[in-house]
């Protein structure tokens, strides 16, 4: 069963370019591996430095074994005491239903 991650960042007022930089790389990488299914960035319309990601894969233990250990997140990794005022927010979600407008 899938399983989707909701990532809570809130970054360093002079590292915001820095971390969307540095995350829009593992974005676009990570969109090509086979067990993906989806991901959405998000900013607080209230907080330019408060950012939500939804993260969504196939299996819970391929990210453990495999996705996190890939080499496009190393410098990723590195950075976050640099990048953020604060740990990450971290938590795990199995999905229940989808909705999408067919339109």
């Amino acid at each position: 069963m899938s399983v989707t991650y909701v990532i809570g960042f809130t970054v360093r007022p002079e590292q915001r370019t820095r971390f969307l930089t540095l995350l829009n790389g593992v974005l676009d990488a990570m969109r090509h591996e086979p067990m993906f299914v989806s991901a959405t960035l998000h900013g607080d319309p209230a907080d330019t430095n408060h950012f939500l990601l939804h993260e969504t894969w196939a299996d819970h233990q391929d990210v453990l074994d495999v996705q996190l250990k890939r080499p496009y997140r190393e410098e990723w990794h590195a950075a976050l005491d640099e990048l953020l005022a604060a740990p990450r927010d971290i938590s795990m979600w199995q999905p229940m239903r989808s909705d999408y407008n067919q339109s």
